[in-house]
């Protein structure tokens, strides 16, 4: 693991794989309380496919796995396209960029074009897996009427509770609530044991800041009017039919924004299509790559 401090002293874990000089740097920004093994399946699948003609770059965002934790005002989005700015910057200064983002990493890739426009003159390829351009305060996550509002809400704050009062091992050894909260609301069908099971090792190991506060800016989310500079930019957008988290609508939206954008749609699949759906968001990520990797 390697690590990479910003501008304002945040510390952030990331990993590189590949040739330094490829010509195609391919950089992979993770989802909401999870980290890098996010897409750990796509980095086995395009180094499988590609070798070392492209380089590939996965890092946890502050506040997530063994990055440095931030108080709740410096968990949000701005932040995390800020880092991932800085990041770009350090590791792939020059050459063309493939982004794709999963959930909150796809917002992030939205604010970037809001907040660093320059890192877009590079891109080549955009992926946008399981988000939303905004809107997130009106999701029901299936639950009808009122309750849903409620629930919503809740469920970070429940999470936010058992992270300050019960150490990682307890919760490790009983991770009931994170389980249920995976299995009800986040993964479709059919799902892997293993990958429940790395979805609540991240939850598990997210400070409540970094629950409650990326949450709250999530809700605050808005950037459809961003998704405008990845116009001409070859770009997928990808969305399970049981996403309760980022529903189809969200997809829609994103893509109709884009002229250059393709609606994928994964049957049955949840919020977690990196982790559901490896091998089509892997095969999405390598068509967009292989007209800029070396033959």
């Amino acid at each position: 693991m390697l690590t990479f401090h910003t501008a304002g002293g945040i510390r952030l874990a990331y990993n590189t794989y590949g040739a330094a000089d490829a010509p195609l740097t391919i950089l992979l920004a993770h989802c909401w309380t999870l980290n890098q093994q996010d897409w750990h399946y796509q980095v086995r699948d395009l180094l499988n496919e590609f070798g070392h003609t492209v380089r590939v770059v996965t890092w946890d965002h502050r506040g997530h796995g063994e990055s440095d934790p931030v108080p709740k005002p410096e968990c949000t989005i701005d932040h995390l396209a800020d880092d991932m700015a800085e990041l770009i910057e350090a590791v792939a200064p020059t050459g063309k960029l493939l982004l794709a983002g999963h959930s909150i990493g796809g917002m992030t890739m939205m604010a970037l074009a809001d907040r660093h426009p320059e890192v877009l003159t590079r891109v080549v390829g955009a992926a946008f897996v399981s988000t939303s351009s905004g809107g997130l305060d009106g999701i029901t996550l299936g639950i009808p009427g009122a309750r849903a509002t409620v629930v919503r809400a809740q469920i970070p704050r429940v999470l936010a509770f058992r992270s300050r009062t019960l150490s990682r091992g307890a919760r490790r050894r009983a991770p009931i609530v994170e389980r249920q909260i995976m299995r009800r609301f986040v993964f479709g069908r059919p799902v892997r044991l293993a990958d429940i099971a790395l979805a609540v090792e991240g939850l598990i190991t997210c400070p409540g800041a970094t629950v409650v506060g990326f949450y709250e800016d999530c809700m605050r989310h808005d950037r459809a009017a961003g998704l405008k500079a990845y116009d001409g930019i070859p770009t997928r957008v990808l969305v399970g039919t049981r996403d309760l988290l980022t529903p189809r609508s969200h997809a829609r939206r994103i893509a109709g924004a884009i002229s250059t954008a393709e609606l994928i749609t994964a049957p049955d699949a949840g919020h977690m299509l990196p982790l559901e759906r490896d091998a089509l968001v892997s095969a999405t990520l390598i068509k967009l790559a292989r007209p800029h990797v070396a033959a």
